[in-house]
């Protein structure tokens, strides 16, 4: 029979061997995590994006089908952006509310041309408070991109002709001043249109001196930028009631503004003319006395809509 002191002592000596190997283990296994975990954090860092990149805007906006420029967003028609001028704000926001889009709208609004109209095609920029940390990866990104100036200004370099610059700055209105007339006039020069910011400008005096530049804001200050930063330029941001994504058409009254899907804008567009022919066809009748406001009121007869079709050929209407 073995000798139970000498049983406890190979015990006690394995016991403390198996620990030393489980401690070497661990440590092994955590020199392994630390490594994993900084690589993680240096590929992140790697990964940081100024925009997204034309395959990422292409898979945030499926629903367009047709020509794209070379950042990813929908190629809309120009001549569409012209005509959605003529709809009013109550036909878009109704006919996108049919497709189950209940949150385009944004209204309360400072406009620096109020009687005007503005449509384009959306370029959008995110701005959040400043944190240092992440301010710095974005700049650091944006050197290697070789991007030039102030932060507030990359959005701007993207811009093309027919272009709306929409930008998310929180609300903010003192310090929160995107831009003044230096930038506005930078941003009529590429784009030929204006800006949407749900934030502040600048400048004031300075952007009304710019013709043909228009800008639906939240406010006006004096003072300039600071303690924010840029988040992101063409990604998807939130103005107000709406969510906004690049490549969307935007349509900006003295009521408010609404955002429009790119693959919408021509059934849209098509159907408020429709409706509004009907509805000068019926005027025009009630005027007359051909027909009474019950029969133009509810679902036209037979006969009413053959007079509708004829009266149409008789418009000559070009599309």
């Amino acid at each position: 029979m073995a000798n139970p002191e000498t049983c406890f002592a190979v015990s006690e000596n394995s016991f403390t061997l198996l620990a030393q190997i489980n401690i070497h283990a661990m440590r092994k296994k955590f020199a392994c995590f630390l490594t994993v975990t900084s690589l993680a954090c240096f590929l992140c860092a790697q990964q940081v994006q100024v925009t997204l990149t034309p395959d990422q805007i292409k898979a945030v906006t499926p629903g367009w089908k047709g020509e794209r420029f070379a950042d990813g967003r929908p190629k809309t028609s120009d001549v569409l952006l012209a005509r959605l001028r003529n709809v009013s704000l109550e036909e878009a926001w109704g006919y996108l509310r049919n497709k189950g889009y209940q949150n385009q709208f944004e209204g309360d609004w400072t406009i620096i041309r109020p009687d005007s109209v503005m449509t384009g095609r959306v370029v959008t920029a995110q701005y959040m408070p400043l944190r240092p940390d992440y301010d710095s990866l974005i700049k650091a990104r944006g050197k290697i991109e070789k991007r030039i100036g102030a932060t507030n200004s990359w959005p701007i370099d993207v811009l093309q002709n027919g272009d709306v610059y929409v930008a998310d700055s929180y609300g903010k209105i003192v310090d929160g001043t995107l831009i003044g007339d230096n930038l506005g006039n930078a941003i009529y020069a590429h784009s030929h249109t204006g800006v949407i910011f749900y934030g502040s400008v600048r400048d004031i005096e300075g952007l009304e001196e710019i013709n043909g530049f228009n800008g639906w804001v939240k406010g006006y200050d004096p003072s300039y930028i600071q303690q924010m930063m840029l988040a992101g330029i063409n990604v998807p941001i939130r103005i107000g009631r709406a969510t906004v994504l690049p490549g969307d058409v935007v349509l900006a009254k003295r009521g408010g503004v609404v955002f429009i899907p790119a693959q919408y804008l021509e059934d849209l567009v098509l159907n408020s003319e429709f409706v509004q022919l009907r509805d000068a066809f019926g005027h025009q009748r009630l005027r007359e006395g051909k027909y009474t406001p019950g029969q133009i009121d509810q679902q036209w007869t037979d006969d009413i809509r053959k007079d509708f079709l004829q009266w149409l050929n008789e418009q000559k209407i070009c599309r």
